[in-house]
């Protein structure tokens, strides 16, 4: 994990769907009522079009808290390129089929957070084999979920604990993920819960956020974050 300054709070964590002013609105939102990670995720959206994106909700979450971390889904190559401008992103979170994450670990540097989906145990196992490269682990879906696809079966509540017990890495629980859901699989181990609609449909996102952190609980004292090498 990483150390106190620079403290990874992963109890709620927005996933952003959308383009358009909405999604700044909301990442934002979360953003100021206490969401620790926001990431940006546009499938649909060029290269161009994702980086444009990231910047602006790079620029309004660190407006609203600049303690929210945002990475970017699946492109570390447009993390690099927002860095770079001097946006306020933290890293990238990939998803199997994407850069490996010892090469996105070298393009991004140490300092990076890198973040990666699994789902079964056997994905967990592999990332904990990479664990000196990975900062945590998102694991899904825990429902059967319109907005991706895995392939894979819901985990449901009680599929987390077996998945927890493989790794030491920190779980983060994805998958049609509602406030009302955070209590119960913080019990199951997990180090925090992933939303998308639940958030990004909210009349009030930063309620929701805030229902999210009293069901999860207070953030455990940070421990110290392995040294990523380049």
């Amino acid at each position: 994990m990483r150390a106190p300054q620079d403290a990874l709070d992963l109890r709620c964590y927005l996933v952003t769907s959308g383009t358009g002013r909405r999604t700044m609105e909301v990442a934002a939102a979360a953003a100021a009522a206490g969401a620790g990670v926001v990431q940006v995720r546009a499938k649909e959206a060029s290269a161009a079009e994702l980086l444009e994106l990231t910047c602006a909700v790079a620029e309004a979450v660190h407006a609203a808290s600049p303690a929210t971390r945002v990475l970017v889904d699946d492109r570390p190559d447009v993390a690099w390129a927002a860095r770079s401008r001097g946006a306020a992103v933290h890293g990238v979170h990939l998803g199997q089929d994407d850069l490996p994450v010892a090469d996105a670990r070298a393009l991004l540097g140490p300092e990076a957070i890198i973040g990666l989906t699994t789902g079964t145990l056997d994905l967990v196992r592999a990332a904990e084999a990479q664990r000196d490269l990975l900062d945590y682990i998102g694991a899904g879906p825990f429902r059967r979920t319109p907005t991706k696809e895995s392939g894979r079966e819901p985990l449901g509540m009680d599929g987390y604990p077996e998945l927890v017990a493989a790794t030491a890495l920190p779980i983060v629980a994805i998958g049609d993920v509602t406030s009302a859901d955070a209590a119960a699989l913080a019990g199951t181990g997990v180090a925090g819960v992933a939303l998308v609609r639940a958030l990004m449909e909210a009349p009030d996102p930063g309620m929701v956020v805030r229902e999210v952190l009293a069901g999860v609980g207070p953030c455990p004292l940070p421990l110290p974050r392995p040294a990523h090498s380049r």
